[in-house]
């Protein structure tokens, strides 16, 4: 069964490349001009995945995201934005929004962004559809637990609202203690994007975030720790 793409941007010749591009690969697609009628069509529709413009008619793209991620929606979301600008890329990130990318595009590289967070999806939906596998097994990291069958994180005996990009980061760093990952790294092994090279923003925000939930002083991090230059590593 092929997978859906919702495509919400207002410009029809992008819409028309978009469409003409992904069916050639083999993916069915849904199209919507504004942003009313995309977050309709991804609450009703429920596609694999969505490419969202962030400067749409009626309702912008940040509005969707936020109203898809507060819905209950995990559905991955790759902003579309002809901005430079950081703040809006890492506010469409802290919104919920899997991925971005800028416009103009190569479409190979937007191909294989699809194709990798389609993926990644997948990937994580047999490991939260339960515990059929208790070979997945526990981690126990001191102060941090992670259970792989229930895809929880627990600080201190607490259960951990991450989110799953959140969840699996964690999970990757803490599998590998002590050892320091690039951003790159973490974008091939985490985002799924195989020898990725380009913009690395996304892991920072993640990083943020995840630090935020997890620890005692975000500011001064004792588990997921920073090494100058290089990058991330679990701190046990």
């Amino acid at each position: 069964m092929s997978k859906r793409i919702l495509i919400v941007e207002d410009e029809k010749n992008i819409v028309d490349i978009l469409s003409f591009n992904l069916s050639k690969e083999g993916y069915e697609t849904l199209e919507a001009y504004d942003g009313d009628a995309g977050l309709q069509l991804a609450l009703e529709q429920d596609p694999d995945l969505i490419l969202l413009d962030l400067m749409l008619p009626k309702r912008s793209g940040f509005d969707v995201c936020r109203s898809l991620r507060a819905a209950g929606h995990n559905t991955p979301v790759i902003m579309l934005t002809a901005r430079e600008e950081e703040t809006d890329k890492v506010l469409g990130l802290e919104l919920g929004a899997d991925d971005y990318i800028t416009k103009p595009f190569s479409m190979r590289e937007l191909l294989a962004r699809v194709k990798a967070n389609i993926r990644r999806s997948e990937m994580a939906a047999p490991a939260a559809a339960g515990a059929a596998s208790p070979a997945a097994g526990r981690m126990d990291l001191g102060r941090i637990s992670i259970d792989q069958d229930l895809m929880v994180v627990c600080k201190d005996g607490r259960p951990l609202e991450l989110t799953q990009r959140e969840y699996e980061l964690l999970k990757f760093l803490a599998a590998h203690p002590g050892k320091v990952f690039s951003r790159e790294a973490l974008m091939e092994h985490v985002w799924n994007y195989e020898g990725y090279v380009g913009d690395v923003r996304a892991v920072d925000v993640a990083v943020r975030r995840l630090r935020e939930k997890v620890e005692d002083d975000p500011a001064s991090p004792q588990f997921v720790v920073t090494r100058r230059g290089l990058g991330y590593y679990f701190n046990v």
